[in-house]
């Protein structure tokens, strides 16, 4: 193999290098503002769902990121996993209410949030249904 063959894979093998270097370096410092996913936020928001993202703000970003990116700390909720056919507002309420067991990521479990009460859990839902549809997620019926 001559050296022009060489390159691109040099590259590549240190462009994954780096990469690893990134995620590994926020991981280890700590940092929760690192965004696993890039969410494109609708330009205008109902009331219900403005209270929704004062309410996520508050007690959700922490784990799941701003409007609902994820972070290295919890899943991002605007994603395909969390459409409405897989996992229904039944599931978010429950996992407010209950807490949820690990089964899709491994960012480990989720603790109950008795400080969220169910309506408040209603409005973090709308808004994180309205973000998802600003991203494309719609219904898809789950298949197993």
């Amino acid at each position: 193999m001559n050296l022009s063959q060489q390159i691109p894979k040099v590259l590549i093998v240190g462009l994954l290098l780096g990469g690893v270097s990134v995620v590994a370096n926020n991981m280890l410092s700590g940092s929760s503002d690192t965004s696993i996913i890039d969410v494109k936020m609708p330009q205008q928001l109902s009331k219900a769902s403005q209270q929704g993202h004062k309410i996520f703000s508050e007690n959700c970003a922490a784990c799941h990121g701003e409007n609902g990116a994820g972070s290295d700390k919890g899943p991002p909720l605007i994603h395909n996993i969390y459409n409405p056919g897989h996992h229904g507002d039944m599931a978010f309420y429950n996992a407010v209410t209950n807490g949820v067991q690990r089964h899709h990521w491994s960012f480990g479990n989720m603790p109950p949030q008795p400080q969220v009460t169910r309506g408040d859990t209603g409005k973090i839902i709308q808004f994180i249904r309205d973000v998802q549809t600003e991203n494309g997620i719609r219904y898809q019926a789950h298949q197993m």
